[in-house]
């Protein structure tokens, strides 16, 4: 039997434990494999905190999931009474009991059972849990709750040789085994079974804070292994029991690339014209008023139109109030709940605390399968503004969100002040991928909205403040007018397009005044020109008339001339010598 319990125990790097996992979403990842195999495990707590819902479904898991049947053993409830609890966690132990996959058993406590010869001894409780071991040859065994075994008892030196027999002889069965105890005075168990059990104890709380109920879990200790050692919420759901360590989460999900428009076609601008992330968490907060469940609505519906599903968890509005609310704007959400695209969880935040909200959302977004989740608003979930429970509960559900690649969007109320406050009711903006502030502005007896991306990982986005103003066709965002070291929105900004565009008509009418006068002054001068190049033309004619006249003047005296020298000229005769003249 040592053989076959150091065949369980061993596996993997030398020095090192083989476990078995448990099925139980998130306590897997903090024990980091599961619970020791071949060693049993203490599970304690007071009454009501899980402990036999957590070993229940850990042989449930164990059958189900891993091919490894089990044995429950009870010493408080029957066998039908704990398969009414099981059928509340969506398991159904009958089936599993009928298929021989797990078997059950009910130990009445009392002294006949486990009484031989008078001497105090648990060798029928061996009989009876070896008997359903080699029933069903089961892997796993649960012990619930190992205190009843021992009611009664008061010397102690027996009790505690006999918790020694029975965790070995479970190590010697190479069983995995859950026991669990009741929580003690100043120890972890009422008969401190920690002092025997001590390769893995867990330790289960339930506690209230601010009328809210929560339960939290711790793994105490875990010989060989390393594991989260903080103290870690969880949930008992419709699906079982619900693990997200925080702390611990390696934030291995995927970063898509992927875009999707928001809704409104001025936001997506802001966001570089392609709108936000798939995956990715949004924040939008706003005092009361500027249009933060408007901007979510929006958000479902652009979802809606693209074919994919939405998710709205209202907290403040009825189904059928947000519907008409919306349909003022233009929204018509009620299509797409018609059509089955859109699904409205609408509840007061009071009805339940917030692990069963958060309960809720998780059985909701598994049921219905969204590609996107708004919750509407955030900050109602809490009484108080510091809540760091909120905090931690809003991280488990966007980590969740995440790891589904659930594009979310989240409203928050913030104080109504007339200047943009960068904070968040809940202080849960450091976890958002995306921030958008709304505000209210009053100026010149109105108050306009306005809105602003304060931050978007990833990606380039604008930083200006932009009018956020609704009308008969959804919600649209228009540029600011900035009047000095003012912002103009509304009316204001209204007046000044309407001044802006007067002016410039008046800027257009003195420019086409100037052209006009121009065009004149030009006729003018080409009038002008014309004229004295008619005068310089009839000036030179008359010139050209004078030089003419004089030059046939001074040619006609010219030919005078020659004709007078010619006449007085002397003859042939006359130019004879005197003496040879005729007598």
């Amino acid at each position: 039997m040592a053989k076959t319990s150091e065949k369980h125990r061993a596996g993997g790097p030398r020095g090192s434990i083989e476990k078995a996992p448990t099925g139980i979403a998130g306590l897997d990842e903090i024990t980091q494999g599961g619970l020791p195999r071949g060693r049993p495990t203490l599970v304690c707590g007071a009454a009501g905190c899980g402990k036999t819902m957590l070993g229940a479904e850990f042989i449930v898991r164990g059958a189900t999931d891993f091919g490894e049947n089990g044995v429950f053993m009870m010493f408080e409830e029957n066998a039908q009474e704990l398969a009414d609890n099981l059928r509340s966690l969506g398991f159904d132990i009958d089936k599993l009991v009928r298929e021989k996959k797990v078997a059950i058993d009910f130990v009445h406590v009392e002294r006949s059972e486990i009484e031989e010869t008078g001497a105090y001894d648990l060798d029928g409780l061996f009989i009876r849990l070896g008997h359903a071991i080699d029933q069903v040859n089961a892997k796993r065994v649960v012990l619930d709750t190992v205190e009843a075994l021992f009611a009664g008892i008061p010397n102690h030196a027996i009790l505690r040789s006999e918790l020694r027999r029975l965790f070995r002889w479970l190590k010697e069965r190479g069983m995995t085994a859950v026991i669990t105890g009741e929580r003690g005075e100043g120890t972890l168990t009422r008969y401190g079974l920690e002092e025997y059990v001590a390769d893995c104890v867990i330790l289960l709380d339930h506690r209230i804070a601010d009328q809210v109920s929560t339960r939290w879990l711790r793994v105490v200790k875990y010989r060989g292994s390393a594991h989260g050692t903080n103290e870690y919420p969880f949930l008992i759901g419709s699906h079982g029991l619900s693990v997200l360590p925080v702390t611990s989460m390696r934030l291995e999900h995927e970063a898509p690339r992927e875009r999707v428009s928001t809704g409104i076609a001025g936001l997506d601008d802001m966001f570089g014209g392609q709108g936000l992330y798939k995956g990715s968490s949004v924040l939008v907060s706003g005092a009361p008023g500027t249009g933060k469940s408007s901007v979510s609505s929006s958000f479902a519906a652009a979802a809606c139109e693209r074919g994919e599903r939405a998710l709205i968890f209202a907290y403040e509005e009825s189904q059928s109030q947000l519907l008409r609310n919306m349909g003022s704007i233009g929204l018509d959400l009620g299509q797409w709940v018609k059509k089955g695209l859109l699904k409205i969880h609408a509840t007061r935040p009071t009805l339940h605390g917030l692990e069963q909200h958060l309960v809720e959302i998780y059985d909701l977004v598994r049921e219905f399968k969204p590609d996107i989740v708004v919750v509407d608003p955030i900050s109602n979930l809490s009484a108080t503004q510091q809540d760091s429970g909120l905090k931690l509960t809003l991280m488990r559900l966007i980590d969740f969100l995440k790891a589904r690649a659930i594009t979310a969007m989240f409203t928050s109320l913030t104080a109504d002040t007339s200047q943009p406050v960068a904070s968040s009711e809940v202080g849960v903006s450091s976890l958002m991928d995306s921030w958008l502030l709304l505000n209210n502005l009053a100026f010149n007896g109105e108050r306009t909205r306005t809105l602003q991306v304060l931050k978007s990982r990833g990606m380039h986005h604008s930083n200006q403040v932009r009018e956020f103003v609704f009308s008969d066709h959804g919600v649209d965002l228009v540029d600011v007018y900035l009047s000095g070291d003012r912002v103009l929105t509304g009316t204001a900004r209204m007046a000044q397009e309407a001044q802006e565009l007067a002016a410039g008509e008046l800027r257009e009418q003195d420019h086409e005044r100037r052209i006009r006068e121009l065009a004149t002054r030009r006729r003018m001068l080409d009038s002008q020109i014309a004229s004295l190049t008619a005068e310089a033309e009839e000036r030179a004619g008359e010139i050209n008339f004078q030089i003419a006249r004089e030059k046939l003047e001074a040619e006609g005296m010219a030919a005078r001339a020659r004709k007078i020298a010619a006449a007085r000229a002397p003859t042939k005769a006359s130019r004879q010598p005197a003496g040879k003249q005729k007598k």
